[in-house]
C-alpha cells in the first residue's frame, strides 16, 4: 500500500528527468491553459487533466516516456494514473513545473 502511494506522487527511486528528456520524452503540463499562460517548460505539452481522457490521440506512442507537471504535483498524479490506465507504459510524475523544470536544467 505504502510503496503504491509513494509510486503514485513519484516518491519512489529517484528518476534522472533530464536524461528522460535528452532521449525524447514529453513533458505533459496537465494545469489550465490560464496557468500555463502564465509559465511553462519551453516545448512542454499543454492539456489540462479535466481534458486529458478525451486528448490521448495527441500522445500517439504508448511507449514514449511522458513526464507529468501541474503546479503541486496532485494533478499531474492524477494525471500519470489516466496515462497508466489507459496502456501508457512509461509514465512519470515531475511534480510541480518549476521545480521539474530546474530538474531538468
Amino acid at each position: 500500500m505504502i510503496n503504491t502511494i509513494k509510486k503514485l506522487f513519484g516518491l519512489g527511486p529517484s528518476v534522472n528527468y533530464a536524461e528522460l528528456v535528452k532521449n525524447g520524452a514529453i513533458i505533459l503540463d496537465v494545469r489550465s491553459k490560464g496557468e500555463y499562460a502564465g509559465g511553462h517548460i519551453k516545448g512542454s505539452l499543454n492539456i489540462s487533466v479535466d481534458t486529458l481522457r478525451n486528448n490521448l490521440g495527441k500522445l500517439k506512442d504508448k511507449n514514449k516516456p511522458i513526464i507529468t507537471c501541474c503546479a503541486s504535483g496532485m494533478r499531474s498524479a492524477s494525471a500519470k494514473s489516466i496515462l497508466i490506465s489507459n496502456g501508457y507504459t512509461q509514465v512519470y510524475n515531475g511534480g510541480g513545473w518549476s521545480s521539474l523544470q530546474n530538474k531538468i536544467g
